[in-house]
C-alpha cells in the first residue's frame, strides 16, 4: 500500500502547471457552450403558450438539442483523436453561433423553424468529447478522475442558463440572452485558438476513416459498459435539467421563475458534486463510487415518485439525486480514463457521451406522455428509480474487475 502511495505521489507530483491551464481554458469552453447548448430549456414555458404547443410537442422542443448534440459527439470525439482539441474547440464554438443567433431572431415565432434552430444548437453539446481526451492526455492516471471531474463541472453552463435565461428575457427583452451568448461564443472561440496546446505526448489516433473507427469503438466492450452507466447517471441529470421547470410547474404549481431557480439549484449541485465523484474515484476507484451513486438515485427516485410535498421532503429527495448523478458523471469517465485505450479516449468518449445525452432524451418524452395520458408523472419516477437499481446491480456484480489491472500499474 504505501508503494503504491508513493508511486502516486511521484506521478500527481510530475502534472505540469500547463496541464492546470489547458484544464481551466477547456472548462470555460465547456461551460460556455453548454450555456449555449441549454438556452431553450428555461424558455420552454413561454414557447409552449406563445406557439400553442402541446406536452409532447414542448418535450420535443426542449429535447431536440440534447439528442443531436449527443450524437455529434461521436464523430466530434473521432475527429478530436485525430484533430486534436486546439482545432477542434474553437471550430466548434464558432460554428455553434450560427444556431445561436437564428433562434434569438429568426426563428422564434415559428415551431418548425425552432426545431431547426435546435438540431444545429446541438453542436454545443459535442463539446464534451473534445475537452475529455485533451484532459485525459494532459494528466496522469492518478489524477485524470479529479481533473475529468473538474472539466466535467463545465456542465454548470446549464446552470448558468436556468438561472439567467428568464430573467434576461423579462428584463431585456428575448433576443439578449442569445446575443450574449453567441458574443461569448466567439470570444472563446479565439482566446481557445490562441490559448489551448494538445499535449505534446498526446497518444496519436488509429489509421482509417472515422466511421471504420468508431465502429471498432464500439464494439469495445468498455465501451458499451460505460454507454450505459453513463446514459443512466448523466442521462438523469439532462433529463431533469431540461425537464424539471416543466415538472415543477406542473406537479407543484410553481411560476415559471421559481421553477428555474429551483432547477438551477438541481444543477449547481449536480456540478459540484461531479469533480467530488472524479476525486472519490482516485482514492477508492469508480466502481465502488458508481454502485452507491445509483443505490441513492433508486431510493429517493422512489421517494419522489410519491409525490410527498415540495418542502422539505420533495426538495430533498431532488437535491439528493443531483448529488449522486452529479458524482456519477465524474466516476464514469474516471472509468474511461482507466479502461479506454490509449488513442482512442476521444472515439470512446464521443460514444459514452453520446449515450448520455440519449440517455437524456427519452426521458422528458416519457414524462410528457405519461403526464398526457395519466395527469401525473409517478410511473416516470418509479422507472428511472428501478433503471438505477439494475445500473447499481451490474455496477457492483459485473464491473468488479474493469479498469483494475490499469489502475494497480
Amino acid at each position: 500500500m504505501s508503494g503504491a502511495s508513493a508511486g502516486r505521489t511521484t506521478t500527481t507530483a510530475a502534472v505540469p502547471r500547463e496541464a492546470w491551464r489547458m484544464l481551466a481554458v477547456a472548462t470555460v469552453g465547456f461551460a460556455i457552450n453548454f450555456w449555449a447548448w441549454a438556452l431553450v430549456s428555461p424558455l420552454g414555458a413561454f414557447y409552449s403558450e406563445a406557439l400553442g404547443l402541446s406536452a409532447l410537442e414542448k418535450s420535443l422542443l426542449v429535447a431536440v438539442p440534447v439528442v443531436v448534440g449527443s450524437l455529434g459527439r461521436i464523430p466530434v470525439g473521432a475527429l478530436t483523436d485525430r484533430f486534436g482539441a486546439r482545432v477542434m474547440f474553437p471550430v466548434v464554438s464558432a460554428l455553434t453561433i450560427v444556431p445561436v443567433l437564428f433562434i434569438g431572431y429568426v426563428a422564434s415565432d415559428s415551431y418548425p423553424l425552432m426545431l431547426l434552430g435546435g438540431f444545429v444548437l446541438g453542436l454545443g453539446g459535442t463539446t464534451f468529447a473534445i475537452g475529455v481526451p485533451l484532459v485525459n492526455a494532459w494528466f496522469p492516471p492518478a489524477k485524470r478522475g479529479t481533473a475529468l471531474g473538474v472539466f466535467g463541472a463545465g456542465m454548470g453552463g446549464t446552470a448558468i442558463s436556468a438561472f439567467s435565461t428568464v430573467q434576461l428575457r423579462r428584463s431585456v427583452g428575448l433576443e439578449f440572452p442569445f446575443t450574449l451568448v453567441a458574443v461569448l461564443l466567439a470570444v472563446y472561440a479565439v482566446a481557445s485558438w490562441l490559448l489551448l496546446r494538445d499535449a505534446p505526448d498526446r497518444p496519436s489516433s488509429p489509421g482509417g476513416g472515422v466511421v471504420r473507427r468508431t465502429w471498432e469503438t464500439f464494439r469495445l466492450p468498455v465501451t458499451l459498459q460505460m454507454s450505459f452507466l453513463y446514459a443512466v447517471g448523466f442521462g438523469g441529470f439532462v433529463a431533469f435539467s431540461v425537464y424539471l421547470p416543466t415538472y415543477l410547474r406542473d406537479a407543484f404549481g410553481l411560476d415559471a421563475g421559481d421553477a428555474a431557480l429551483r432547477t438551477a439549484g438541481f444543477v449547481v449541485l449536480a456540478v459540484v458534486m461531479r469533480p467530488v465523484g472524479g476525486w472519490l474515484s482516485d482514492r477508492l476507484h469508480p466502481v465502488p463510487v458508481l454502485a452507491a451513486c445509483f443505490t441513492v438515485v433508486t431510493v429517493f427516485a422512489a421517494v419522489s415518485a410519491l409525490e410527498r410535498p415540495l418542502q422539505p421532503i420533495g426538495t430533498l429527495a431532488f437535491l439528493a439525486m443531483a448529488a449522486a448523478l452529479g458524482a456519477s458523471s465524474g466516476a464514469v469517465f474516471a472509468l474511461v480514463a482507466l479502461a479506454a485505450p490509449p488513442g482512442e479516449v476521444g472515439a470512446v468518449t464521443g460514444i459514452v457521451g453520446a449515450a448520455g445525452g440519449l440517455g437524456g432524451f427519452a426521458p422528458p418524452l416519457v414524462m410528457g406522455l405519461v403526464y398526457g395520458w395519466t395527469g401525473n408523472y409517478r410511473p416516470g419516477l418509479w422507472l428511472l428509480s428501478a433503471t438505477a437499481l439494475i445500473a447499481a446491480v451490474y455496477t457492483a456484480r459485473g464491473m468488479r474487475t474493469v479498469g483494475r489491472a490499469v489502475s494497480s500499474t
